[in-house]
């Protein structure tokens, strides 16, 4: 091709991508949301904390009442609040965005509750890996719980799906559970055995999972139609997934250090962490619109998504 003089042809950019630290390696940063406040929260696993970050870069620890609880995954609640799992002794934790800290207990002991999600009807629903349930509970604390019709299932991350019901992950039984606000479940039974389903996010067609054993993406449509995308490198075990749009997903690869990209048409992109060993966990869209993911190894990461 050849360019009239004068006219500027615009060069292809490559997305920014950058980490850094904003606590020790012992805290293990882990979930990570957007809240209502315009900052970041932060689940701190190890260290039995939740936290914000503002995109200034200040950073506030709250100590939890149990520095053992293990919070897990953290979501904005519908009252204005945060909301996540302490997976170590099973209770669901509230935090404001002025820090004020409250929790829940669970009537199932040793439920293990693990991922969490805005529902359709004002309510917080989250998975117990260990009891093999799916939980609500209520803005005021009233928890309800819905056993599973299959054994072992180990539910794990849960979203609300672009019909109003509550999708999860079966990483236990390889399948994606489909439970409505009522409580009637459905389980779809994945391509690939032994897949391993954790993160799932929905976008406005359909719902994307990360198949963290066999190092895939999948996605389902609305009519129930399984598509599996294959990362570059099967060890890759991608972890956490959102859905920055419709038709786009990003996903964090715990297994080498990177952060990826998926669309609806099979194009994949990966971009490197600076540290191959941080262990990207949980990822969210920021209040900048980038992708931001909580680094286990005491960060955090950001990638600048290009139009």
């Amino acid at each position: 091709m050849t360019v009239p003089p004068g006219v500027d042809v615009p060069s292809p950019r490559t997305p920014s991508v950058s980490a850094f630290r904003i606590t020790d390696g012992k805290a293990g940063p882990y979930g990570i949301t957007a809240g209502p406040d315009d900052a970041l929260w932060i689940t701190l696993v190890h260290r039995g904390c939740v936290a914000r970050l503002t995109l200034d870069g200040a950073f506030t620890e709250y100590a939890l009442d149990a520095p053992g609880c293990r919070p897990t995954v953290i979501t904005p609640g519908p009252d204005g609040a945060l909301w996540f799992t302490r997976l170590q002794d099973h209770r669901i934790g509230r935090v404001t965005v002025d820090g004020q800290v409250a929790s829940f207990p669970l009537p199932t002991p040793g439920g293990g509750p693990y991922g969490i999600t805005a529902g359709p009807d004002g309510a917080l629903w989250f998975t117990e890996t260990a009891g093999n349930r799916i939980g609500r509970i209520t803005v005021d604390g009233e928890v309800t719980e819905f056993p599973l019709p299959v054994e072992g299932g180990f539910p794990s991350a849960i979203t609300t799906g672009p019909d109003g019901a509550l999708w999860f992950t079966l990483n236990g039984t390889n399948a994606i559970g489909r439970l409505t606000p009522d409580g009637d479940t459905a389980v779809h039974p994945l391509p690939t055995e032994s897949a391993g389903p954790v993160g799932i996010a929905a976008d406005g067609r359909g719902l994307w999972f990360a198949e963290i054993l066999a190092g895939r993406i999948g996605r389902m449509s609305a009519d129930g139609r399984i598509t599996e995308f294959p990362l570059p490198d099967p060890a890759a075990r991608p972890h956490a997934v959102v859905a920055a749009a419709d038709g786009e997903c990003w996903f964090t690869a715990w297994g080498t250090g990177r952060i990826g990209r998926v669309t609806e048409d099979g194009g994949i992109t990966e971009h490197a962490l600076p540290d191959p060993a941080s262990e990207p966990h949980g990822i969210a869209v920021g209040p900048d619109g980038a992708l931001w993911a909580a680094l286990e190894t005491g960060g955090v990461a950001r990638v600048e998504r290009l139009p």
